[in-house]
């Protein structure tokens, strides 16, 4: 059962606005290294990349050699993340990162995209894979079972690590009247931070629930991201607190 209540208020941290008065709808969330107020209506929740290429076994992050098998509890963060927006009519947006099968979009050798993505290293080391990885229409490039869009869920695909480049996001996120984005997804230390990092520049206010990304590679490239997010380009802080800020409350905890 899910029930919808009254957000907290949050003692004892100072609170970053965008405003300065309080409009009446705002909510805050504890978050480092401030609290930060939001509107529901004025805030989208992105969800980076979690196709099965970068959250399951046989996906392109597996077999190019990373580590998922901590994903499960990020997936049922997630989840969590994706419920409570959607209660407090947060906009949630879905992030798939990848391209046409000829991989004429992910650029050739004039690209360094061609010299950096793992997943076209691998596929030239392993040319049976070849048109598999993060290829459109097949198994690596869609979402995972457990996290669908819903009707009034926006899902836009990407060629490249930020979700701002050569996509709508900026657009749409203005026609929505948008500019707080808390962030969820895979990888911490890539795309997520990538898209966050392009929101600051854009002037958005970026804020990633840490308990619902996971890193590509060693777990020190994960607190790296949070270090530089928390530092430099916006605010941290995790599922819990985001569901206790929209008055969110699910028989399913967050992990």
């Amino acid at each position: 059962m899910t029930v919808f209540e009254k957000p907290k208020a949050v003692e004892n941290q100072t609170v970053v606005r965008r405003e300065p008065k309080n409009s009446g709808d705002e909510t805050i969330l504890t978050a480092r290294p401030e609290a930060i107020a939001f509107t529901p209506q004025q805030t989208a929740l992105i969800v980076v990349d979690m196709q099965n290429a970068y959250a399951s076994q046989g996906g392109y992050l597996d077999l190019a050699g990373f580590d998922v098998s901590a994903t499960a509890p990020v997936i049922a963060n997630i989840k969590v993340a994706i419920a409570a927006a959607r209660a407090a009519g947060i906009k949630v947006i879905f992030f798939q990162n990848g391209w046409d099968n000829q991989y004429v979009e992910a650029g050739g050798a004039g690209s360094p995209n061609f010299h950096k993505s793992n997943a076209l290293k691998t596929m030239r080391k392993r040319p049976e894979l070849m048109g598999k990885l993060l290829a459109k229409g097949d198994w690596d490039y869609d979402l995972v079972d457990e996290l669908q869009p819903q009707p009034g869920d926006i899902v836009l695909p990407k060629p490249r690590y930020s979700g701002f480049f050569n996509t709508q996001l900026d657009s749409l996120l203005r026609s929505y009247g948008i500019h707080h984005l808390v962030f969820t997804g895979i990888a911490t230390n890539v795309c997520v931070e990538s898209t966050l990092r392009d929101g600051f520049f854009l002037e958005y206010f970026g804020v990633v629930l840490e308990d619902a990304t996971h890193q590509a590679g060693p777990e020190f490239a994960q607190k790296a991201a949070i270090y530089n997010i928390e530092t430099f380009f916006g605010w941290v802080s995790d599922v819990r607190s985001f569901c206790d800020a929209v008055g969110y409350k699910s028989g399913q905890n967050a992990a």
